[in-house]
């Protein structure tokens, strides 16, 4: 699933890294919440508040929303930038660096719970946003711009125009394409909201509060051997059939 590029890349393999990144986005958006009472995974709400501050020329107080809004925008572009600085070396998969990153944020933020009382919450939504920012610039890399993880509002409103174009195959010949954008959004809708609903009962009914976020993070740290794993399944599986055939 981080393994196929461009045109290599089927429907499934999006499929794949669509369910894993936006269960872990709507668990994050969750704990996030919970814990801050601010939005974790995308920026509009922060923007809107923001602008509200500079109306009422309180800038310095809007200030905050400021620093939400660049630490998603400078996630995106640590991704994006090492995407593009390793893209070359054919040895590495470049998309497991941001993965990585990401991994260490999710784990380090819950680490902090066992320290005591948390001092800068402020710090902890922007390191939460920029993981978030991360995330949805390499997995629009990844996949052509085809999936986006972290917010719905863009996902719903590409799914309403979808579902229209059924109603006119004159004019829209390709159903077949159009059905899988369809189950594609659908999917990404549903993990997102099966993400946030599992982190709101880690995090309120099993009070593990920010020790929600290892459990993101164990998730894509194990979806980064998925493509290892099923190809050493489907070699073991080759070997057996092979030698069966030769018997």
């Amino acid at each position: 699933m981080f393994r196929h590029q461009g045109k290599s890349r089927t429907l499934n393999h999006n499929l794949r890294i669509a369910t894993i990144l936006s269960f872990v986005a709507g668990l994050v958006n969750v704990t996030g919440f919970l814990a801050f009472k601010q939005l974790t995974t995308n920026v509009t709400g922060h923007f809107a508040l923001f602008m509200n501050d500079v109306a009422n020329f309180e800038v310095w107080k809007g200030t905050v929303y400021f620093l939400y809004i660049f630490s998603f925008l400078f996630g995106s572009f640590l991704s994006s930038f090492l995407i593009e600085v390793f893209k070359e070396n054919k040895k590495l998969n470049v998309f497991l660096l941001p993965t990585i990153i990401e991994c260490l944020i999710l784990v380090s933020i819950a680490m902090i719970t066992f320290s005591g009382k948390i001092i800068y919450p402020d710090l902890i939504v922007c390191l939460l946003l920029f993981a978030m920012g991360l995330q949805n610039s390499f997995v629009t890399k990844i996949s052509n711009a085809i999936v986006r993880t972290t917010h719905l509002t863009g996902l719903f409103t590409d799914l309403g125009i979808e579902l229209s174009q059924l109603f006119f195959p004159e004019s829209h010949p390709d159903r077949a394409k159009i059905k899988e954008t369809i189950k594609l959004r659908i999917y990404i809708i549903c993990f997102f909201f099966l993400g946030g609903i599992i982190g709101g009962f880690l995090y309120s009914r099993l009070h593990l509060k920010l020790n929600t976020l290892i459990f993101g993070a164990v998730i894509l740290f194990l979806s980064l051997f998925y493509d290892d794993m099923r190809y050493k399944v489907i070699r073991t599986k080759r070997k057996f059939k092979h030698r069966k055939s030769n018997l």
